[in-house]
């Protein structure tokens, strides 16, 4: 019978070793897993943090630019004023004007400017100030901006500056 207890001993340690090798195994892949998923987590966390630190970044910028646009959205009224005191006039002082004011409005353009003047198109006090009213007729849907007193300018979709206008209706 000792004989038969020496003979299974070798195979019981043999199969604690396997058994404890598996568990080592087990716990070292289980490991792997959790620090892969970690790093997975921090990858996405890092990308979602360099798009959100471009996008501020973006934000900034065109709040920057949108403020001196702003600045100089007196200088184009000044141009538009002087035109109207010229009128139809042909002189090279008006030339020059309306040049200059087309060469700034045009380099503001390109840039995300927009102006905002709708004339005959309905009321919308989200991107227009009535400042006066005149009576119209009782047929229309609503009121109808009747005339822009000073133009209004939106920057990259962005109202900069409401348009003054003079409401029908």
């Amino acid at each position: 019978m000792s004989d038969e207890v020496e003979q299974n001993e070798p195979v019981a340690s043999s199969l604690d070793d396997a058994t404890e090798a598996f568990d080592s195994r087990s716990e070292a892949e289980r490991q792997r897993d959790e620090y892969l998923d970690a790093l997975q987590r921090l990858q996405a966390d890092f990308e979602n943090y360099r798009k959100r630190v471009a996008r501020s970044s973006e934000d900034a910028a065109t709040r920057s630019a949108g403020d001196l646009v702003s600045k100089v959205l007196p200088v184009l009224d000044a141009f538009d004023y002087a035109l109207a005191h010229f009128g139809n006039s042909e002189s090279a002082e008006a030339v020059a004007l309306g040049q200059a004011r087309g060469l700034l409005l045009d380099t503001l353009v390109r840039e995300g400017l927009e102006r905002i003047d709708n004339v005959g198109a309905p009321f919308d006090p989200q991107v227009e100030d009535a400042v006066a009213h005149v009576e119209g007729d009782e047929q229309s849907d609503g009121p109808m901006v009747e005339e822009v007193l000073r133009a209004g300018y939106r920057w990259k979709g962005v109202v900069l500056r409401p348009a003054m206008v003079k409401v029908r209706g």
